[in-house]
């Protein structure tokens, strides 16, 4: 019997996993999902087939998930106002908001809960997606199980043992799609100075990256090795790699990821005294 999992929030990500769960075979009936607005949510039960409602605790009355998916400056107040009906019925909590606490959200629902951490990101919107999860000590396998059934059907899923290693998450995938982003743009424009229109150059960039990943998930190889793979003596590519290495871009992305973790962590802190 599938679980009934409740989104407080409907927004891009949210509608990215249920409509991932509904697209994977997960019964549509056992799926509901709020808003503050009808014409956000009639869509979605016209196109998925799942139960919605403006009214958040009449949505937690029978769940046995509840997926926090509202930004997280106003998380504390949604929290509060669902107080009561989660400790009534103690379900277990998922968050896919950024920087706050599982003690934290535990604490703003009165205490005594299992809660995850997921940290998705952008791709999970087309089924690509790669989410971080952390379990407080009153998850258990049965309702991690559960978790990680839900989160595949938008991507792989890890879990990690410490929830500070949420941090170095968001750092390798959470934010990791702009940095993608931010190649193929400079790939972009160096193709059209060597004489590619835009298109063509973004289309042959992306497809090259898609198809690189692809190699990447089915092989067992090391990227160093594959990249050895793509070199041949004196050639192009390896004079390419050259100049990336010399230019450092090695340290270019360590201090990008260093970065995005360390502001990771003040944001949990910010949020967390809010």
């Amino acid at each position: 019997m599938a679980r009934n999992v409740t989104f407080i929030g409907a927004g891009n990500m949210a509608s990215a996993i249920f409509g991932g769960m509904v697209h994977s075979g997960y019964p549509a009936h056992a799926i509901t999902a709020t808003a503050t607005r009808e014409s956000t949510l009639a869509p979605l039960a016209d196109t998925l087939g799942i139960r919605t409602t403006t009214d958040n605790m009449a949505a937690i009355a029978d769940a046995d998930v509840v997926v926090l998916s509202v930004k997280p400056q106003i998380m504390r107040q949604v929290c509060e106002t669902l107080k009561d009906g989660i400790q009534a019925k103690k379900p277990l909590i998922m968050s896919v908001a950024a920087g706050l606490s599982a003690e934290t959200l535990e604490q703003w629902l009165g205490g005594d809960l299992p809660v995850v951490r997921c940290m998705p990101n952008t791709p999970s919107l087309v089924g690509k997606g790669a989410s971080g999860l952390y379990a407080n000590s009153r998850v258990t396998d049965e309702q991690r199980d559960a978790v990680s059934d839900l989160m595949s059907a938008v991507g792989i899923v890890e879990w990690v043992d410490e929830e500070s290693l949420l941090e170095a998450v968001t750092a390798v995938s959470g934010s990791a799609p702009a940095y993608f982003f931010l190649m193929f743009e400079a790939m972009e424009e160096a193709a059209i100075k060597l004489g590619l229109n835009a298109d063509a150059a973004r289309r042959l960039a992306m497809q090259t990256a898609y198809g690189a990943a692809a190699m990447g998930m089915s092989s067992d190889k090391p990227p160093g090795e594959l990249k050895r793979n793509v070199m041949s003596p004196g050639g192009t590519t390896e004079k390419a790699i050259e100049h990336l290495e010399q230019a450092g871009l090695r340290q270019a992305v360590d201090g990008a990821m260093q970065a995005c973790a360390q502001r990771a962590k003040e944001m949990s802190a910010e949020l967390g005294k809010s």
